[in-house]
């Protein structure tokens, strides 16, 4: 496990003494110099980096910044693997007053030059060499970018011949800024200046670049003595994409507010044998992390002997009776708490050792997380604490604390904003941390943020003691053709986390006499379920887990002709109209899901349907299966029926 020489104390908050980003970077690297900020595995050893040496490297790549003739406001694209040079990139542009943007390592050729030529972006700084080949594709007709900077030597020798604008990384390598060029670069950059560009999904149109300021940024963090719990000798580990809204703002930026050490994974497929060896103390991700987790305990149970599944029912109960005692404030008998630490000993503390023995909570944002899922985690003493944002609010806006939690809501509203919920249920947000507007996007502006209040496009309600439930986007909201209103979030939701055969679920039902669904099956689970059944080999398995576990939301021809025959099985289809009917007993009756068009893949990027961020591209989904789905109410043999 990685430690951290610091003291067992709260961390300390540089947000309210901060002028800039980058004059909160200063200070950092002043106040705290030799403590260690980052850690990366090179040579089968962590290695660190203190905040002194981070301030260093991110003068001289400023420096190197300034030498290409950027200048404050100036806009650079950042596109590479999240790393500690990813970030640095970024504190370089925060000391000279640039705007960065980051851009997903799975976009197009086609979604990459919407992005520079939208953003005006200057300079690129680009990882691998198919990345780099897709930035000067994508640049070729673009002549306001004048460098594209590889992050390695040996990447630009092998390809310095693609473009004349390529430039080596040793232009990034100049002496650093001197302590009086930093002063002179930071007493320029004014609060309420651009920070970052963050650029939405996509999932209703084209990217939209939301403008976020120093004011924005600084404003939320401020208010962290109230939504965070941060300890000075905090570890925590960094895997999401650098693009992302939250891995760019709540964890690298209030990572540097509170000076907590940050050690990045070397990819996705050794994520949980790093999270053993580093053993954090918390961290942030997206739900469909825990619902995986949780999918593969479940899936791993089935196979076990009726009493260790009845041992593990048991364990559940009891833990999660015990925590429901607790939050509503009252004892636990005794009984009940020599249960839970039997059920700690036994079950518990194995789930714990998964994630490295040291997490105190996790934070998970961006989506629902169904009920269970919550439950089991709390139960196993790894608290998931449910928050909600989005990048227009500068990420996070309400938050479950370890103090103040209810399961199912996404927390309380962080002290310093204000909050409506319309007539029609539409959030409405005010105050110092919403956005500047979209940048060269003067309609969306306006139609986002009216008389000062931020207009969420989330449907939502709070409850008697100020917890808000989120319960679907407004876009979304199916009025069935009896005139019901309702929530396919809820519905999919209800029916999601009932098997973790079930990947992506999208309810269906606008203007129809009943509710259908498209029902996309999870590909290591459905190949698991298929070699039970002789349906798919073992080494095929193995091949196409690899395939996913070196890149999770890779979908190949042959993962598809793989899952297919199992797909098809009867077995497959009974055991998801099962979980369909089992999230059905959740819902009302006129929400209960009738039919399913069961799809033979997931979704993927590839196919158009999902975003860099793995949100899902609704529109896109219902078009591409439009027919089937008015074959689903006009042909009673077509389809699954529940």
């Amino acid at each position: 496990m990685l430690s951290i020489s610091a003291p067992h104390t709260p961390a300390e908050n540089l947000s309210k003494a901060s002028r800039t980003l980058g004059d909160m970077l200063r200070r950092r690297a002043e106040l705290t110099p030799s403590r260690e900020a980052f850690f990366e595995r090179r040579d089968e050893r962590w290695r660190p980096t203190t905040w002194a040496q981070a301030y260093a490297r991110a003068c001289r790549y400023a420096a190197g910044l300034r030498k290409l003739s950027l200048t404050r406001g100036d806009r650079i694209a950042i596109l590479g693997p999240t790393q500690l040079r990813w970030t640095l990139f970024d504190f370089a542009a925060q000391l000279l007053g640039l705007v960065s943007f980051g851009i997903y390592q799975q976009q197009t050729v086609e979604q990459i030059r919407y992005l520079l030529a939208h953003s005006e972006a200057k300079v690129v700084l680009v990882g691998d060499e198919k990345e780099l080949a897709n930035v000067v594709a994508a640049a070729q007709d673009l002549p306001h970018v004048v460098a594209i900077v590889p992050w390695d030597e040996a990447v630009y020798a092998r390809r310095k011949q693609l473009d004349p604008r390529l430039c080596s990384p040793t232009v990034l390598e100049h002496d650093p800024l001197s302590r009086e060029e930093v002063a002179e670069q930071l007493d320029a950059i004014m609060p309420e200046d651009t920070a970052l560009l963050i650029y939405t999904s996509g999932t209703t149109g084209p990217p939209k670049g939301a403008m976020v300021s120093h004011r924005n940024i600084l404003s939320m963090f401020q208010a962290g003595d109230y939504f965070t719990d941060f300890f000075a000798d905090d570890v925590t580990m960094s895997f999401l994409p650098m693009a992302h809204s939250a891995e760019r703002v709540l964890s690298c930026y209030g990572r540097l507010a509170s000076g907590v050490a940050t050690a990045y994974a070397s990819s996705m497929s050794r994520l949980l044998d790093e999270l053993s060896e580093v053993s954090p103390t918390v961290f942030g991700s997206v739900p469909r992390i825990f619902e995986k987790a949780y999918g593969k305990i479940q899936s791993e149970l089935e196979k076990k002997p009726l009493a260790v599944r009845k041992l593990f029912a048991w364990a559940r109960e009891t833990s999660i009776a015990r925590m429901q005692l607790i939050h509503r404030g009252e004892k636990v008998p005794l009984p009940i708490q020599v249960a839970h630490e039997l059920a700690d000993r036994l079950l518990w503390s194995k789930i714990r050792g998964f994630f490295g023995g040291r997490v105190r909570y996790f934070i998970v944002g961006a989506a629902p997380t169904p009920k269970d899922v919550l439950e089991f985690f709390w139960a196993a003493g790894l608290p998931l604490l449910e928050v909600y944002g989005m990048t227009e609010a500068t990420t996070v806006t309400h938050f479950n604390t370890l103090q103040n939690f209810k399961l199912g809501t996404v927390g309380k509203l962080i002290p310093g904003l204000e909050q409506r919920i319309a007539d029609d249920g539409e959030i409405l947000l005010r105050g110092p941390w919403v956005f500047k507007g979209y940048f060269r996007n003067p309609e969306a502006t306006a139609s986002t943020i009216v008389d000062g209040w931020l207009h969420t496009g989330d449907i939502g309600s709070l409850d008697e003691d100020g917890y808000l439930r989120i319960t679907d986007r407004k876009k979304h909201l199916i009025i069935t053709a009896g005139g019901k209103n309702l929530s396919p979030g809820n519905i999919e939701s209800a029916i999601r986390g009932t098997d973790p055969l079930i990947s992506h679920i999208l309810a269906h039902g606008d203007r129809r006499s009943f509710v259908s669904a498209i029902i996309a099956p999870s590909p290591l689970e459905t190949l698991d379920f298929g070699l039970q059944r002789g349906l798919v080999s073992e080494s095929e398995v193995k091949a196409r887990s690899r395939e996913l576990i070196e890149n999770p939301s890779a979908r190949s021809d042959q993962l598809e002709r793989a899952m297919a025959p199992v797909v098809a099985h009867p077995d497959f289809h009974a055991r998801i109209l099962s979980a369909v009917r089992a999230g059905n007993q959740r819902l009302a009756h006129v929400e209960q899901v009738r039919k399913l068009l069961l799809l033979p893949r997931d979704l993927s990027q590839e196919h158009g349907e999902m975003t860099p961020t793995m949100k899902v591209r609704r529109r896109e989904v219902e078009q591409k299966y439009a027919a089937q789905l008015d074959r689903l109410y006009q042909d009673d043999s077509f389809g699954l029926s529940v």
